[in-house]
């Protein structure tokens, strides 16, 4: 197997990020990373410290690649409704198409199948939580200034809202729920929230 010093530790942790996000926590051992890396666990060990270092590691890696720019298009849209029906769009054509079709989202998996019992991990997910509710109330800020929503909307509670429908698609899709179906879920939802009147596309493509 490679030596400590003969492999990159970003792509060990692009493999891990991976592997953590279709298997989950508690189907990842470090036996499973080794041989999906071919990393010795010595090796892995003297590089990352725990399976928790690494893996904490591999969630910051998917929060970077995968959640933060969603959330800066949520933020800068601008469009108000058509921006988070954008948003879910998004999340449900990578949900239930391509090579990650099914494998849901990392974040939600570990907080709805089980995580380490370490502070580390429940900060992040916590302040990940506060991210995607605060980018959500930041479009639906938008789509009040435009006049799209219902005036007794409260636009915190709506986010909180939304961050449910977002982790409703995410576990749904993993359980198997067909895109047209969670698309019609969502326009349900955001339908809800405009004002009587509008027209506002919410369909999210």
């Amino acid at each position: 197997m490679p030596d400590v010093k003969h492999f990159d530790p970003s792509a060990v942790i692009g493999a891990v990020t991976q592997l953590l996000w279709q298997r989950g926590w508690a189907d990842t051992g470090i036996a499973d990373i080794v041989d999906t890396t071919g990393i010795s666990r010595s090796s892995l060990y003297a590089t990352f410290g725990s399976k928790q270092d690494l893996c904490l590691a591999a969630l910051h890696r998917y929060l970077a690649e995968h959640a933060a720019p969603a959330f800066a298009a949520l933020e800068n849209g601008g469009r108000g409704l058509p921006t988070i029906a954008e948003f879910f769009g998004g999340l449900i054509t990578a949900r239930c198409t391509g090579p990650r079709a099914r494998w849901g989202c990392l974040a939600t998996n570990l907080q709805t199948n089980g995580t380490p019992r370490d502070e580390a991990f429940r900060d992040v997910l916590t302040e990940h939580h506060r991210r995607v509710r605060d980018a959500l109330r930041t479009a639906l800020g938008s789509a009040n200034g435009l006049g799209q929503l219902r005036p007794d909307l409260d636009l915190d509670t709506a986010a909180e809202h939304l961050v449910l429908v977002a982790q409703g698609v995410n576990l749904r899709s993993r359980a198997g729920a067909d895109a047209s179906t969670l698309r019609s879920a969502v326009a349900a939802a955001l339908n809800a929230l405009r004002r009587p009147g509008d027209t506002t596309d919410t369909w999210p493509r």
